[in-house]
């Protein structure tokens, strides 16, 4: 369905990041002990040839500022990079994207955010990072003030536990009439009890499931996103190639796979590829099983090319129908 409507603008806050992606190597073939524990094995002092070599750029609120862009939406990134090579292939990435920058900082204490990914055939990959001026967040870089423009939705990836950021921002948001999407991560899953405070300015939650296991009771992914329900009015979950859940305060849907015969490429941004897009379309007013279309839609093609951004989708309106089942929430 075409967006008709005036555009929305979505505020993106979160990392944004370097990335370097390494294959078509034969050493980086997994080895693995069973199905759930693969791992590279690469001698110290070794010297691995690779064939290919990608230069892009993620982090999760840029990704998600990017789905929201090529839909035809206002899409703002605030966020940290430093006066480096790094940080002038983002900002360049997020100008080429249309992409307001009225948000960012610039750290003078830390490079900007930088991955080298190391990718096996199966899309599995290896990543190291360096967090820099993606984890070291100041709190006056983070002043809704500074954002004149008026913003819909603010949609928060992780910000490293810093939660006094969190929480000044949920406010002014809730302040300003936006609604609040947010993406939590490592550094603020390992404190559940403040993560769970937050949660009652938050319009929608995003997480997979062992994301949500760390912070409610329950195994399935349907008992994990009932619990999360109790705490805000929209959660998604997802589960990998097992699909994907969704429950609001009507109704429960869950989904599979968009495309159960892609091939998988590389795994690297699906998660921030399947929540934002889900996102755009709960904003949009097209309520649980559109929104998990668009989701599984965006995440499927981002897995079918290298790098997080290259196969989110521009458009929306020629997709096909997939099994969503949905019945009562309270069913």
């Amino acid at each position: 369905m075409p967006n008709l409507k005036k555009p929305r603008t979505f505020l993106c806050v979160g990392a944004a990041i370097q990335d370097v992606f390494l294959s078509n190597s034969s050493e980086f073939a997994p080895v693995c002990d069973n199905p759930d524990d693969c791992f590279f094995e690469i001698p110290l002092g070794a010297k691995v040839n690779v064939n290919y070599i990608r230069f892009s750029t993620g982090g999760g609120a840029t990704n998600a500022a990017t789905t929201f862009a090529r839909a035809g939406e206002n899409a703002i990134f605030m966020g940290q990079v430093a006066n480096d090579p790094a940080g002038a292939a983002i900002i360049k990435a997020l100008d080429d994207e249309g992409i307001s920058t009225a948000g960012l900082a610039i750290s003078d204490d830390y490079h900007t955010a930088y991955s080298v990914l190391l990718l096996a055939p199966s899309g599995e990959r290896t990543i190291l990072t360096y967090r820099g001026a993606s984890t070291h967040f100041k709190l006056d870089n983070f002043d809704l003030a500074r954002i004149e423009q008026d913003f819909d939705w603010l949609y928060v990836t992780t910000l490293n536990g810093h939660f006094e950021i969190l929480d000044k921002l949920f406010q002014e948001a809730k302040e300003r009439g936006a609604k609040i999407a947010f993406n939590p991560g490592r550094g603020e899953l390992d404190d559940s009890p403040k993560l769970r405070s937050l949660l009652s300015d938050v319009d929608i939650l995003i997480a997979n499931r062992e994301e949500l296991k760390q912070c409610f009771t329950g195994e399935t992914l349907e008992e994990l996103v009932h619990r999360a329900r109790n705490y805000c009015p929209v959660v998604v979950g997802t589960d990998g190639s097992a699909g994907a859940a969704a429950i609001d305060k009507t109704s429960f849907a869950v989904a599979g796979l968009y495309n159960p015969e892609s091939h998988v490429v590389d795994r690297t941004g699906a998660g921030d590829s399947f929540g934002s897009a889900f996102v755009l379309g709960y904003a949009r007013g097209l309520g649980l099983k559109k929104a998990l279309l668009y989701g599984a839609a965006n995440s499927d093609a981002v897995v079918r090319a290298i790098g997080t951004k290259t196969g989110i989708l521009s458009s929306y309106t020629d997709l096909h129908d997939m099994k969503i089942n949905i019945r009562p929430a309270n069913y």
